[in-house]
C-alpha cells in the first residue's frame, strides 16, 4: 500500500481519537475503540451540538432522525425540514465537510415518517506510490441514507425505527500489493424510544421531562479489501434526558444530558498494543475482538482489558495459571472511562431567540474528546436558523473552531 493511502485510512478510521491534551503513551494507557464509517457519529445537528452533543431527549426537530426518532411523535408541529452544514477537521485542512438533508412529517395523532440523507466529503487526496510518484487525484466520499417511522403508543411513550444504508468509498478501487481496494457498503438499523411528561411542577414551575434511549447503527461488518478483516460499524446506546422548565409565558430554559458508548468491544492489550511490547507473542489481556455484530455489542459491557500488574522491575506479573495479572478494580474502571458524557443548557425566548452552551467529555485513554460549546438559533416567521461552536480544551485537537450551520423550515401544523 502507498503511504500517503496508509496514512489517509489512518486518518479516517482514527477520527474519533483525538486531543490527548499534551498526554504521551508513556504516561497513559492509551485503548481507544475505533470504527469503519466514522462519518456516521458526526453530529450534523446544530442545535445539539451546541448543548455539548446531548441531543436524545430533546423535542422534536428535523434531525431528531440522528438523535431520536421517537420523538417526532410528539411534536406539536406537522413537520419540518432542515439543511446542515459542518466544515470538519478544520485544523488540519480546509475541504473536508458534512452536509446533511433531513425532515420528519406528523401523520394524524400518533404516526410520524421522517428521512435523511448525509454526505461526507474527504476533500481531494493525491495517491502516490512508495517512489513518491503520483499514480492520481480522487476526491472519495461517503454517503448515507436513512428512513424512520415512529409510533405514538400512549400519551406519554413513544418509540422509533430506523432502516439505513451507507456507502463509504475511500480508495476509488486504488489496488495494492496482493489485493484489490473496494467500498464499504452497510445497512444498518436504529432503534429509540421517548417518555415525555409535560405535567412536571418543580419550584412553582411547571416543566416537561423527556428520556430517552437509543441503540444506532446496528449492522454488518465493513471491510475495504478483499483481504482486510472486517471492522465494526459505530453501533452506540445513547441514554439521555431533557426537562423544560416554563420561567414565564416568554422565556423557558432546557437542560440537557447525555450518556454515549460505543456497543464495540474494546482492542485487547497484545504484544503490538502501546507500551506493551514486554507481552509474549499470542498473548492477550482482555478479550478477543474478532466476534460477531451481536456477540460485539453484548461483549462491549465487559471486555475492558483492564491495567496489567508490573512489579518495582517494571516487568509484568503473572498469575499462576500463566495469565497476565491485572490491577484491582481496574476492568470497572476502564469499562466507565468508555461513557461519553455530554450535557448544556438553552435559554429560549418566545421562540424566536435561543442562546446554548455546553460540554462533551470523553475520557483521555479513549480518545479525549473534551470541548465547550457555544450557540445561538433565531427564527422568524417559518424558518430557523441555528449555529453552534466548539472550543477545544486542548490546543492539538483537531475538532477545535469546529462550527455547524443549520436552517429550518416549518410544515405547518396538522
Amino acid at each position: 500500500m502507498t503511504k500517503k493511502l496508509t496514512l489517509f485510512i489512518l486518518l479516517i478510521a482514527t477520527s474519533f481519537s483525538f486531543g490527548q491534551s499534551g498526554v504521551t503513551s508513556n504516561q497513559l494507557q492509551l485503548n481507544a475503540i475505533t470504527t469503519s464509517m466514522p462519518f456516521l457519529s458526526i453530529n450534523p445537528d446544530s442545535r445539539s451540538g451546541a448543548l455539548g452533543d446531548a441531543g436524545t431527549a430533546l423535542n422534536a426537530t428535523a434531525s431528531s432522525i440522528y438523535w431520536n426518532t421517537a420523538a417526532t411523535a410528539f411534536s406539536k408541529k406537522g413537520g419540518e425540514i432542515g439543511i446542515s452544514y459542518v466544515p470538519w477537521l478544520r485544523q488540519l485542512t480546509n475541504d473536508i465537510h458534512l452536509s446533511y438533508l433531513s425532515g420528519y412529517k406528523r401523520i394524524r395523532e400518533r404516526h410520524a415518517v421522517s428521512g435523511a440523507l448525509r454526505y461526507f466529503s474527504l476533500g481531494e487526496i493525491t495517491f502516490t506510490d512508495n517512489s513518491g510518484q503520483v499514480l492520481r487525484n480522487d476526491k472519495p466520499s461517503e454517503f448515507e441514507l436513512a428512513a424512520g417511522y415512529a409510533f405514538k403508543l400512549t400519551d406519554r411513550f413513544s418509540i422509533g425505527i430506523n432502516g439505513k444504508f451507507a456507502y463509504s468509498n475511500l480508495t476509488g478501487g486504488l489496488p495494492i500489493p496482493g489485493s484489490e481496494t473496494k467500498a464499504g457498503v452497510a445497512g444498518m438499523t436504529d432503534v429509540s424510544v421517548l417518555y415525555s411528561n409535560p405535567d412536571i411542577i418543580l419550584g412553582g414551575k411547571n416543566g416537561t421531562l423527556n428520556l430517552g434511549a437509543t441503540i444506532n447503527n446496528v449492522g454488518n461488518k465493513v471491510s475495504y479489501s478483499s483481504r482486510s478483516s472486517s471492522d465494526f460499524l459505530p453501533t452506540s446506546l445513547k441514554l439521555g434526558a431533557a426537562y423544560t422548565t416554563e420561567i414565564d409565558k416568554h422565556n423557558s430554559l432546557t437542560t440537557s444530558i447525555d450518556l454515549q458508548k460505543l456497543l464495540v468491544p474494546t482492542p485487547p492489550l497484545t504484544s503490538s498494543s502501546i507500551n506493551y511490547a514486554d507481552i509474549p507473542a499470542g498473548t492477550i489481556v482482555g478479550k478477543s475482538n474478532d466476534v460477531g455484530v451481536i456477540a460485539g455489542m453484548i461483549q462491549s459491557f465487559y471486555d475492558a482489558p483492564g491495567t496489567p500488574v508490573r512489579d518495582a522491575k517494571n516487568k509484568l506479573v503473572y498469575n499462576s495459571d500463566g495469565s497476565i495479572q491485572v490491577e484491582n478494580n481496574s476492568k470497572l474502571i476502564e469499562e466507565l472511562k468508555e461513557i461519553n458524557i455530554g450535557g448544556g443548557l438553552e435559554y429560549n425566548y418566545m421562540n424566536l431567540l435561543a442562546v446554548r452552551g455546553g460540554y462533551f467529555f470523553e475520557s483521555q485513554s479513549k480518545g479525549g474528546r473534551q470541548f465547550f460549546t457555544l450557540g445561538v438559533g433565531l427564527k422568524y416567521n417559518v424558518i430557523g436558523f441555528d449555529i453552534s461552536y466548539l472550543a477545544a480544551v486542548s490546543r492539538n485537537n483537531p475538532l477545535a473552531n469546529t462550527v455547524r450551520f443549520s436552517i429550518r423550515f416549518d410544515l405547518g401544523s396538522n
